[in-house]
């Protein structure tokens, strides 16, 4: 119901620094430095992502470079032992690389992100072809939206739907992000809802309710709810 939400190849970085298999550890680093970034796809062929290959694959060889860890150590971290003798991307790259579609939505990459503990993510077609990269301050973005138009969506899309003639009775105000509903309703049952919807609108920070009618059998959906 909501107006097109944005999805990853509205904010992801089109020039993309990356890395083929047989790339030097150093030449990584130097990569890395240059573009500032944490992260670097790793291609095959003509752009196809096979890997990516991090800060946390390089630091490995820092941390071993004049030990020599005991034996339980070994054990215990041998992923990161093999990591400290690599050389080249293909040896240290964490592979399958996980990836996101540029049709994937904001909240799909974020929760991808999220779940696996990364900050960025490469972004490819099909066929696994690199199309761009998706970090967490691109993600970001839709915060920066403004309050007016929140504030126009929310009475475009949420408001007439849940809370009909009048219309007029429901004011909807915006203040950096935070979206309050104000006024009369009929059914109060529908306010965890109205919460659920704004929630959802992009850009929206949190929800706040100054609505005459009485509470919500389910509580207070958001701040101030009556």
């Amino acid at each position: 119901m909501h107006g097109t939400p944005h999805i990853v190849s509205d904010v992801m970085t089109h020039t993309v620094a990356a890395v083929g298999r047989k790339a030097a550890f150093k030449d990584i680093v130097q990569l890395m430095q240059d573009w500032k970034v944490s992260a670097l796809p790793v291609l095959e062929g003509e752009g196809r992502v096979v890997g990516v290959v991090s800060e946390a694959d390089l630091l490995p060889k820092e941390e071993f470079r004049d030990s020599d860890p005991d034996r339980y150590t070994q054990l215990r971290r041998l992923p990161d032992l093999a990591k400290a003798g690599a050389i080249t991307a293909e040896e240290l790259m964490t592979s399958p690389a996980l990836t996101t579609s540029p049709d994937a939505t904001l909240a799909q990459a974020a929760r991808a992100m999220a779940h696996a503990k990364v900050k960025r993510l490469p972004v490819v077609d099909g066929l696994g072809m690199l199309e761009g990269i998706v970090s967490r301050a691109d993600l970001l973005k839709v915060f920066l939206r403004g309050d007016e138009e929140i504030a126009e969506e929310v009475s475009r899309e949420v408001v007439p739907c849940l809370f009909p003639a009048p219309v007029s009775a429901i004011r909807v105000e915006v203040h950096d992000g935070v979206v309050k509903l104000a006024g009369r309703v009929r059914d109060t049952s529908l306010v965890p809802v109205a919460a659920r919807l704004v929630r959802a609108v992009e850009g929206v920070v949190d929800v706040d309710f100054e609505l005459d009618g009485g509470r919500a059998p389910d509580g207070p959906p958001g701040r101030g709810a009556t």
